[in-house]
């Protein structure tokens, strides 16, 4: 099911879930399924014994990224002003809020000043390039959707899609240091996708048009790196759920 004040032309909201986070098992995510996977301990800490996340500034970045994409999506959406002005007006309010909520510590104002201006570079160079049309109006922006999966023994799914583009294309925006290797992102983002695919399914009763990655390099020349990918494969699904199955078989016996 999908939940959202915004009128998407997936599936209509239901009440707003009942999940909670205290519990790792109240509910899956790509996040948790993706960190399990990858390192027991950091999972341990971050999701179990919640220790506190110290701010950094590629984190902050990140953020603030995602924020004016989601605004510039929103926009499009709307029918509203999508100019690199209006989206500068929401980067410096997101910005100036993103470092009080994630207590960034700076060296000293020069730190903060290159930092935010090349993101900003960045984020200004995804405008100019994207391969999105800004007259292309999206199916769904920044969604949060659910899916039941108990009739496999499982706790709920539950994600955000950042974008879904006509023809029910999944997009998904990276900030990176580093120019992505095409070849591994496919397999690096394996888990992310094949929780958005199960989750648009759920939500649409069809299956997604395919994925597109978006990748913003912060680079001292910006770059804009776009991987596609084909829906989700029934293998893919299957190890996907085995995946699924050894996170909740692995919590249970901690």
């Amino acid at each position: 099911m999908i939940t959202t004040s915004e009128p998407v032309t997936l599936l209509a909201p239901p009440p707003e879930s009942r999940v909670v986070e205290d519990d790792v098992l109240q509910y899956l995510s790509a996040s948790r399924l993706k960190t399990w996977s990858n390192c027991r301990l950091q999972f341990f800490f971050k999701y179990v014994e919640k220790l506190p996340t110290p701010g950094k500034p590629a984190l902050l970045v990140g953020k603030v990224a995602h924020s004016v994409l989601q605004a510039w999506n929103m926009a499009r959406w709307r029918g509203e002003e999508t100019s690199a002005k209006r989206m500068k007006q929401v980067f410096d309010a997101q910005w100036v809020e993103g470092c009080q909520k994630e207590e960034i510590i700076w060296e000293d104002s020069d730190q903060e000043s290159k930092i935010q201006t090349n993101a900003w570079t960045m984020l200004e160079h995804y405008l100019e390039h994207s391969p999105i049309p800004q007259k292309e109006k999206p199916e769904a922006v920044e969604v949060r959707v659910e899916r039941d999966l108990e009739a496999h023994g499982l706790p709920p799914l539950l994600g955000f899609i950042d974008l879904v583009r006509e023809g029910g294309v999944i997009v998904d925006f990276k900030t990176t240091a580093q120019t992505p290797n095409p070849a591994q992102v496919a397999h690096l983002n394996e888990v992310q996708l094949g929780c958005y695919a199960l989750l648009y399914r759920e939500a649409t009763g069809h299956t997604e048009g395919g994925f597109e990655i978006h990748s913003l390099v912060k680079t001292k020349q910006p770059k804009l790196v776009v991987t596609a990918l084909n829906p989700l494969e029934p293998e893919q699904v299957n190890r996907l759920m085995r995946i699924m199955e050894s996170y909740v078989m692995g919590v249970e016996s901690e």
